[in-house]
């Protein structure tokens, strides 16, 4: 195995690739803000280019302010010292760590895209990749205004079942991951170094002094956004490629063809990986498959496989682990458990 990359040969490295030009965050800038203009001045009139341009409307109107909230956290915890952050969540090694990093993601009312800013952030913070895992794993379906929405949809029981099952898929993971990251199968967090632990100087000491001033305002706001670019720019270009899926896979396909049987359950695994770029986009599908189809195990795979399987995710954890092993483990760890429930909720409906 490789050695682990250390933190000042990841800082340059990133500060040489932000010289220069992100080909990919431009190009996708270009296509989502115009489209996004467009939908204000062209109407949905049934043609392809008018489902494009309001569908870029639709996710970015319900992600936005998960993202901005995603911004403003990943700036907030670049000062948070890793030893307040590993007095809060507990060492890697410590099963309740795991436990408070499972209620932390629950807690976290954000969407998938703002959590995944956050969860880089803490890793990048020294958080270990188990409790990272188990953090990004609970969070991103389950906030508590998307468990209020899904509540009004599928009933507060059925919601309650799959909270609690996300929580299970989420310690088991960050288990897993713990485990190989023990036994040196993955790579070791490399930002995580405790002897600077007691040389750490407090968050107010570091915050109080910047914003106290425009300017440092300013900077804190700079730094902020540069620290979410790297996720950001694969959030909008993951945004394109579901709206084109949305485009030619129609919802009410998924409640006619994809009803409680295993090739059901398979469908849904391969539509929900095509389609999930958000996971308030996912939850009307879901309580159809529910209310329509009868199949409330195909409505779990969709929240939860969707994210397990998304492509931005997968790219954000190998743009900051450094690691297409780890990004890769993420769906091979997740989805076996993900259809096994599947398919025992259907069993029983």
């Amino acid at each position: 195995m490789q050695p682990d990359p250390e933190p000042e040969a990841d800082s340059s490295r990133c500060e040489s690739r932000a010289k220069r030009v992100d080909w990919i965050l431009c190009g996708s800038l270009l296509l989502v803000l115009p489209a996004y203009l467009a939908s204000y001045f062209v109407p949905l009139d049934g043609s392809a280019f008018g489902e494009f341009i309001h569908g870029i409307r639709e996710f970015i109107d319900a992600i936005w302010w998960g993202l901005l909230f995603g911004i403003i956290a990943v700036g907030i915890l670049h000062y948070v010292p890793q030893s307040q952050i590993h007095r809060w969540l507990g060492e890697k090694s410590n099963f309740s760590g795991l436990l408070r990093a499972v209620a932390a993601g629950l807690l976290f009312d954000v969407c998938s895209h703002g959590i995944l800013l956050v969860a880089m952030q803490l890793y990048r913070r020294g958080l270990s990749l188990g409790q990272t895992m188990a953090f990004l794993i609970a969070s991103p379906w389950n906030s508590i205004s998307l468990s209020l929405v899904l509540i009004g949809l599928i009933g507060w029981k059925l919601t309650l079942v799959f909270i609690g099952l996300s929580v299970v898929i989420a310690v088991i993971s960050g288990w897993l991951f713990s485990s190989l990251e023990r036994c040196s199968l993955v790579n070791h967090n490399p930002y995580r170094q405790h002897p600077k632990h007691e040389l750490e100087a407090g968050f107010l000491e570091q915050i109080r002094p910047l914003l106290s001033a425009p300017a440092g305002w300013i900077q804190w706001i700079a730094g902020s956004i540069k620290e979410s670019q790297m996720i950001i720019r694969w959030i909008l270009l993951g945004t394109v490629f579901a709206v084109l899926v949305r485009v030619l896979v129609q919802p009410s396909v998924l409640a006619d063809w994809f009803g409680p049987s295993v090739m059901g359950l398979g469908l849904t695994l391969i539509a929900t990986t095509l389609i999930e770029v958000c996971s308030e986009g996912a939850s009307p599908m879901a309580a159809d498959l529910v209310n329509r189809a009868r199949a409330p195990g195909n409505s779990f795979t969709m929240l939860m496989a969707g994210v397990s399987t998304d492509y931005t995710e997968m790219i954000a954890l190998r743009e900051t682990t450094h690691s297409w092993k780890i990004a890769m483990l993420l769906p091979a760890i997740t989805v076996p458990q993900i259809l096994v429930l599947g398919w025992i909720l259907n069993f029983l409906s």
